[in-house]
């Protein structure tokens, strides 16, 4: 059964096989969706169209999404190639590396205003652009994480920013509700994707994490595509401004320690 035949999905934020969009898109193509792919500059495309040549995919374009031009063009694009769009995935965050060390007050102005614009304006300034071109029914998925929520060390203006991206997809989704359009996230747990890369300690607490989770598993871009897949589709589709999930359980946890400390 292909939850996503007969629907277009447009994924911004790809940037090599190990990225969360990735597995998002073949998951998508799994399910029969009509893809098309953005990435973020020219240092990107040599690793992005090897993968969209792989599922068939003609529909790449680079895009800056800080520049709202960039993203009108894209979206005029898709306009032309498509006529409309059922799902708009943005997989987008950044921050200067050196605000992912150390304590979060040392983080700069500049630093500040450059994490939420890349990782959470950025949603915002897709869902406008795309708004005419939503077909009812259709879905706006984002990724955010647990740190969002709680303090994960290291994480400071990311974790910010993705409780600015949280708010954002609450507010969205209601905004949309009269097109009947859902708008969700997904909190996916510690996977190795470049962006990870960029955070002091990540190999630390990626290492403990299995021992923590209540399903003691990794996460992979594969968990996370097929849960974005049932929140595109109609089997979700009375569900909208929520914040997903996909982390093993860990975000149940009030106290994380390995079983064997407790003698379990």
């Amino acid at each position: 059964m292909k939850l996503l035949a007969g629907k277009t999905a447009l994924i911004f934020g790809i940037a090599n096989k190990r990225s969360i969009a990735w597995g998002i898109a073949q998951a998508f193509h799994r399910h029969g969706a009509q893809l098309g792919f953005s990435y973020a500059g020219p240092a990107l495309e040599r690793r992005v169209r090897p993968l969209a040549e792989s599922l068939g995919v003609t529909f790449v374009e680079p895009c800056d999404v800080s520049s709202d031009e960039e993203i009108a063009r894209v979206a005029e694009k898709a306009e032309q190639v498509f006529g409309g769009v059922d799902i708009l995935v943005h997989s987008i965050g950044f921050a200067n590396r050196d605000e992912l060390q150390g304590p979060y007050y040392n983080t700069s102005r500049e630093g500040f205003h450059l994490a939420m614009d890349i990782s959470v304006y950025s949603f915002t300034a897709l869902a406008r652009a795309f708004q005419p071109l939503l077909r009812p029914g259709g879905a706006l998925l984002t990724l955010t994480y647990y740190g969002g929520d709680k303090v994960a060390p290291n994480y400071n203006v990311m974790g910010v920013a993705k409780a600015a991206l949280e708010a954002s997809t609450r507010y969205l989704a209601y905004d949309f509700g009269p097109q009947n359009v859902r708008v969700n996230a997904i909190s996916a747990g510690p996977i190795r994707t470049l962006a990870a890369a960029g955070v002091g300690g990540f190999k630390a607490m990626y290492k403990q994490f299995v021992d923590f989770a209540p399903l003691q598993q990794e996460i992979t871009i594969d968990d996370v595509g097929n849960t974005a897949v049932y929140l595109c589709s109609d089997m979700a589709a009375k569900t909208t401004g929520e914040v997903v999930f996909v982390d093993c359980g860990y975000n149940i946890l009030a106290v994380p320690a390995p079983r064997e400390m407790l003698g379990r």
